[in-house]
């Protein structure tokens, strides 16, 4: 599956829009994480237990689109996009769409 963030996709030619497709990921933090960030927070620099919270939440949300457009028999999902939102204090939503798309040589 050819998932860009582009409308096109270099030498193929989109022969049918099939629609909209996503995928979310829900995640709360770990107050074990929690504490570790504090003390980060006091030196600076980068939290990585919330880094690969943050990527591990992409990849699911990524992986549930791309297995939309997969139901839908798409070959590529165009212009796609992530938006996080913050459900509760300590809990976030990553949620990735596109555009689902047939393809053809160009």
């Amino acid at each position: 599956m050819i998932v860009v963030s582009t409308d096109s996709i270099a030498g193929k030619r989109v022969v049918r829009t099939l629609g909209i497709v996503r995928g979310n990921a829900v995640r709360a933090r770990h107050v074990g994480k929690d504490i570790l960030a504090a003390f980060r927070n006091l030196v600076g620099g980068e939290i990585h237990e919330y880094t690969k919270l943050m990527a591990e939440s992409r990849e699911q949300a990524l992986d549930r689109m791309v297995e939309e457009a997969r139901g839908l028999g798409a070959d590529a999902i165009v212009n796609t996009r992530f938006v996080t939102s913050m459900i509760t204090q300590g809990a976030a939503e990553l949620l990735a769409y596109g555009t689902a798309v047939k393809l053809e040589d160009a």
